[in-house]
């Protein structure tokens, strides 16, 4: 369960990109970044969500904000998902959950009776202080860039 708030310091994190590339929030601090945790590359609503993110980047980036998206695959997964579909921005392998636990988005969810541990897809704008400014718990994948330029509003 998402535990973190709004003006709360967002969690230290560190990961590696499809390319090897480390990205940490040591290393995001004074930039303003969104991440976002999704399931997993390649399922219908992850690719819609991901594709919305590309088609909104360059405006996104104008409002001067880095995009990371984060999932449990793997960086050779991502490698050709970030290909397939053309995407401008990193996606972090987190495949043994570390950043999602830190996070709360690793959690129990139910699908037609059935429970499992998942990734809760939510969304986090943090500000150049590191601070969390804004949290969408289930993002509306097909606009989900309309949802976060209005909340920068």
């Amino acid at each position: 369960m998402v535990t973190l708030k709004e003006g709360d310091k967002v969690p230290a994190f560190s990961g590696t990109d499809a390319e090897g590339k480390k990205i940490s929030s040591a290393g995001l601090k004074g930039k303003k970044y969104i991440l976002y945790f999704y399931p997993q590359d390649g399922t219908p609503t992850c690719t819609v969500q991901a594709c919305n993110l590309r088609d909104n980047f360059s405006q996104l980036r104008k409002a001067g904000w880095e995009v990371i998206g984060i999932s449990p695959d793997d960086a050779k997964k991502h490698g050709k998902f970030i290909a397939k579909h053309e995407l401008p921005f990193p996606l972090i392998a987190d495949t043994d959950h570390t950043i999602l636990n830190t996070f709360g988005v690793w959690d129990k969810k139910k699908l037609y009776g059935r429970e499992y541990m998942g990734v809760l897809r939510t969304t986090f704008l943090v500000d150049e202080k590191g601070v969390i400014r804004k949290i969408f718990l289930k993002p509306r994948s097909a606009d989900h860039s309309g949802e976060i330029l209005a909340a920068l509003g």
